[in-house]
């Protein structure tokens, strides 16, 4: 029997929208299915094409201007892909491909939230009532999930669930280059103790009380320590001028944007998320993935991956950042066995395809007897 198709239809490719898209193609390996992503914007690349992961990708090509307002172009533009093909069911991620998906066709939707208060608008809680038959909403999170049903009280528990963000472990940890190679590359010297980072630099991202923390963290650390800040944005001159007026210039390193930052997690002795509420925190799974110690922030999604294996504060709470980041120091190598296990039975692939399936047959979509 000639296989079915799933459409699974992103913004773009940009950022970490290229691994989402692999994410959920991988959830249709050795089903009886073809997978074809479309990106309403985005060029055309041969890195895209591959990263996909798909039987077949098509770019629309649209320029943001284009999908604001009602979009109909770009509702015409994937009706016309929805009856190329015998198609199954469309996995939209974020509101504006939800959004087109549901108007384009009569196929039920799964709609992926990546974000909080996509439906704190109430034009959009309008929306989502009136498809509420054929949609399902998945949160990368289950903070994402609860913040999803906060806004849509009156929806059934199974049709807004989680499916978590997850990695290829063994690609990752392929891609990760050992420590002395990895500290090589940053310019870090194979001596020193380091509190590592990865983000924008961004109010969301909170380094300021990451580098209060630090420097209250300071006198109890090995000695040779350095907080090493990858990343670039708005923040950066203030965040500099916050180290020299804690006196810590000399410890604290801003490498700026480092092309596949993920490569070089073996460099850091801890690594440490200070983020505003993040949804999910792809990076905390990357540290994991390198056997590296976990301190965050104990909001969103960041919680429910670090809770019993790192160090967890308040948002904000540079002192008890600091106790976090001594403690982990002294107690680095406790629970690294039980990060890996952690990675395989919740953050990983086959986890997430087990996951996918038993909830879209919780959700009893109309048409979708075939595919679960």
């Amino acid at each position: 029997m000639e296989k079915r198709w799933i459409l699974q239809f992103c913004h773009c490719h940009y950022g970490p929208f290229l691994d989402v898209a692999r994410q959920y193609a991988a959830l249709f390996k050795d089903r009886p299915y073809k997978v074809l992503t479309v990106y309403l914007t985005g060029e055309d690349t041969p890195e895209a094409r591959a990263g996909s992961a798909s039987d077949d990708v098509i770019f629309l090509g649209f320029k943001s201007r284009q999908v604001s307002g009602l979009k109909w172009q770009a509702i015409q533009a994937l009706r016309k892909i929805l009856q190329s093909r015998d198609f199954s069911l469309i996995i939209a991620h974020r509101f504006k491909p939800i959004y087109i998906a549901c108007l384009a066709g009569k196929l039920p939707v799964i709609g992926v939230h990546h974000a909080f208060g996509d439906y704190d608008r109430a034009p959009r809680r309008w929306f989502a009532h009136a498809f509420r038959q054929r949609l399902m909403l998945l949160g990368v999170s289950d903070a994402v999930r609860d913040d999803l049903r906060r806004c849509l009280p009156n929806w059934p528990a199974e049709r807004i669930a989680t499916l978590y963000n997850r990695i290829d472990i063994a690609a990752v940890q392929g891609e990760q280059i050992s420590r002395e190679a990895a500290r090589a590359t940053l310019g870090l010297a194979l001596d020193a103790f380091v509190v590592g980072n990865v983000g924008r630099l961004h109010p969301d991202k909170d380094q300021a009380t990451l580098i209060r923390g630090f420097a209250q963290a300071l006198p109890r650390l090995p000695a040779n320590a350095r907080l090493v800040i990858v990343g670039e944005g708005e923040l950066e001159s203030e965040l500099k001028a916050l180290a020299h007026q804690l006196g810590i210039t000399e410890h604290v390193d801003f490498l700026g944007q480092v092309a596949h930052a993920r490569r070089y997690f073996r460099a850091f002795d801890i690594f440490a998320l200070s983020s505003d509420h993040e949804p999910f925190g792809m990076v905390l799974l990357e540290a994991m993935a390198a056997n590296v110690p976990l301190v965050s922030t104990n909001c969103g999604g960041a919680r429910e991956i670090v809770e019993g294996l790192g160090q967890l504060f308040t948002l904000g709470n540079a002192e008890q950042l600091a106790e976090a980041l001594t403690t982990t120091a002294n107690t680095r190598q406790t629970k690294l066995h039980d990060a890996g296990e952690r990675l395989q039975t919740l953050f990983s692939d086959q986890a997430a395809a087990s996951s996918f399936w038993l909830r879209l047959a919780a959700a009893r979509l109309p048409n979708l007897a075939q595919a679960v």
